[in-house]
Order: C-alpha cells, then sequence, then structure tokens
C-alpha cells in the first residue's frame, strides 16, 4: 500500500533538498523606507560543482583571474609565439582606456590599472612560455559589507553565484563584476600586436548606441574610421553630432541616479580569409561566445544582424565581382566578411548589446523565493 505524505511532509522534505539561500525571512527597517530581505541559508542535499569556464581560447589561450575587490585582476596567456617584441607599456596603453574614473559617464572607481608582467618574457621579448599580468586593485571598498550579504541585489549575479556554488564574493561582485575585463584588455593588447605584425590586421570598436539614440549605418565608414575620430569624446563615439546626443542620454538618467544600455560596434580590417571551421566552430560562433562572456554583455549581431530579416534574399545577397588585382570581392558587405562560418576577407564587423549596469542609486531589495521563507524558517 502506498502512504501519501502530509502537505506538511511533502513542504518540509523539499525545503530539505533546496539549494542553499533561496530562503527569505522579511524584515523592516525603521531607518529607511527601503524594504530588505534577509537572506537565511539552508542546508544543501548534495552539492557537485563541475566548474571551469576562466579560459578562452584555442591556440593563443587566455585564462583570466581575480575579484572585483580582491587582492588583484589579470591573466595568464599561453600560446603567444616566441620573439614577440613586449613590454609592459605596450599593455598599459589599452588598460589606460578602460581604466575607471576617466569621466561623469564611467565608473567613479578609482583605479590606476598599473600592469606588471612575471612570465613570459626576457629583455623584452616574448619566450614563448606562459605570460602571467597582474594589475592590483587599489580602491577597493571597506570591509563591513552586511548590507550587501543580506541581500540579493537585482540584475546582479548575487543570486545566481550562490545557487551554484553556495558561496558568493559579496564585495563587488567578484568575478561577475566588470573588473574582470582587466585580463582581456591586457591579452587582448598583445593578441592585437600580433595580428598586426602577422598580418596587417586591425581592429577598432566603437559605440553605436545609447539608450535611444542610435547612431544611423551609414554614419560611420567601416573602412576609413580611425581611432583618433573615436577618442576624441567621453563616450567614444566617431560621429560628434551623436555623440553630444549620446552624452546627453547619458547625463539626463545619471543624475537621477539611474542608467542606460547601449550598443559597442566592432570592425576588424585586414582579416585573413579562411578564419574558422564548421560546423561548431565557425568564426561567427567564436566571437559570439567571446562576446557574450563579457559582463552586462546580453545580445550579438554579424553583418545585417536582425536587421537582414527585414529583406528579402535578394535584397541581402552579396554580389561578388573581380577587383583590379584578380581577387574575389563581394560589392556589399551584408555577411559581415563571414560566409559559411569562414572569413571572406572582406570587413568583419559585429555589434554587441549591453544592459544598462544594475548598480545604481536608486534603492531596490527583492526577495526572489517569497514562499519558501515558512519552509526554512
Amino acid at each position: 500500500m502506498t502512504t501519501v505524505p502530509k502537505p506538511q511532509q511533502v513542504a518540509h522534505s523539499r525545503a530539505r533538498l533546496a539549494p542553499r539561500a533561496i530562503g527569505a525571512l522579511l524584515e523592516f527597517a525603521p531607518a529607511s523606507s527601503s524594504l530588505r530581505f534577509a537572506v537565511h541559508r539552508c542546508r544543501t542535499a548534495r552539492l557537485e560543482v563541475k566548474a571551469s569556464g576562466n579560459t578562452f581560447g584555442n591556440y593563443f589561450q587566455v585564462a583570466t583571474y581575480g575579484e572585483s575587490h580582491g587582492g588583484g585582476v589579470g591573466c595568464v596567456i599561453s600560446g603567444c609565439p616566441p620573439r614577440i617584441p613586449l613590454t609592459e607599456a605596450d599593455l598599459q596603453v589599452e588598460l589606460d582606456r578602460r581604466r575607471p574614473g576617466q569621466s561623469r559617464i564611467t565608473s567613479t572607481r578609482k583605479e590606476t590599472d598599473t600592469c606588471k608582467i612575471l612570465s613570459g618574457t626576457h629583455e623584452g621579448v616574448t619566450t614563448g612560455t606562459p605570460i602571467l599580468v597582474i594589475v592590483p586593485n587599489t580602491d577597493q571598498i571597506g570591509s563591513d559589507h552586511r548590507e550587501i550579504a543580506n541581500v540579493y541585489r537585482p540584475s546582479h549575479a548575487d543570486a545566481t553565484y550562490d545557487f551554484k556554488y553556495g558561496v558568493r564574493a559579496v564585495q563587488g561582485g567578484g568575478r561577475s563584476s566588470g573588473r574582470e575585463t582587466v585580463g582581456r584588455v591586457a591579452a587582448g593588447a598583445l593578441a592585437k600586436k600580433i595580428l598586426k605584425l602577422k598580418c596587417g590586421l586591425e581592429i577598432l570598436s566603437f559605440v553605436s548606441k545609447v539608450h535611444q539614440v542610435v547612431l544611423p549605418e551609414d554614419a560611420v565608414d567601416y573602412g576609413s574610421v580611425t581611432l583618433e575620430q573615436i577618442e576624441s569624446n567621453i563616450v567614444r563615439c566617431p560621429d560628434p553630432e551623436y555623440a553630444e546626443k549620446m552624452i546627453d542620454a547619458i547625463d539626463r538618467v545619471r543624475v537621477r541616479g539611474d542608467s542606460v544600455g547601449g550598443v559597442i560596434t566592432c570592425v576588424a580590417r585586414n582579416v585573413p580569409r579562411g578564419l574558422g571551421s564548421p560546423v561548431f566552430d565557425k568564426l561567427e560562433s567564436e566571437l559570439a561566445k567571446a562576446m557574450l562572456s563579457i559582463p552586462a554583455s546580453n545580445g550579438f549581431e554579424i553583418g545585417s544582424g536582425f536587421a537582414g530579416t527585414d529583406l528579402t534574399g535578394s535584397e541581402h545577397n552579396d554580389e561578388f565581382y573581380m577587383d583590379k588585382a584578380g581577387s574575389v570581392r563581394t560589392r556589399t558587405n551584408r555577411s559581415g566578411g563571414v560566409q559559411g562560418g569562414i572569413s571572406n576577407g572582406e570587413i568583419v564587423h559585429f555589434k554587441v548589446a549591453f544592459k544598462p549596469t544594475p548598480s545604481i542609486g536608486l534603492f531596490l531589495w527583492w526577495n526572489p523565493w517569497p514562499r519558501w521563507s515558512s519552509w526554512t524558517s
């Protein structure tokens, strides 16, 4: 005979198997009008975590490390060819470009982002061995994190990291912070140098949308846009008129303690033909994986992207022709320089969307599992 458990027995059984940190106890803070939820942990039944995911690349491999408010951040680069000229100054140029606190529209955190190469070079050239780059953190928040520790911040990774690992770095979001990109930028600086030396490949990126301000597609010539044009303003849009509109859009919400998202356009010129391996290692697949692993990214499109669905096949097709040098080219580039997952020699261009930063001045606490509080209280 089968015994049907009582409702209370079912509830308690489910509570024992619940992931950690999903119970919550509602409490009120008399000194503030904000509603706060103090998170209480419950035991996990056999939590097994198989997690890697800190390394990207096939031949030139990059592993990033460090947390937002730990001792430092950086990367380990494997697969770099030997005899490539490399000094800390080569990396510092790009790190200075990403450094926070450069203008009123960026993070207010103050970091020098000074890098140091600890291995993989000798007398100014690479040795072919792993390159370790470290950037110390100098502007960590204080030791009292109780306000953050007792809540899950909306649209942050607080809850999901807790669900997966059973522990989280409370200070600044840990590995989920945008500060993780310091290691990517250092490695990217070296990768750009290698590509420039070996095949003349050049990579640029710029802001093409902020909130509802959209840079028209024909406003920028992908073949001639320069770094100087991009760096001419604090929002890094190569069109001065739209740059001002974007800055105004940011300022309007910034003064209210709010934030907006945007879109970055990336352009790669002089890309060799034949990059990408069908079917699961297509060039656009590798690019999408890299871009969507950046904190706060939530969209990727290459070539005409989603707008291409508005066209017919005859309108969208890139017609071939033979140029004066006898090379096969395309008259248009709606494919974004990639066809069948393989680069075709045209300019590779794609866009990456970034959500509004969830770290804002407007105070909001959220209880993700209010029903479960009775099971774990």
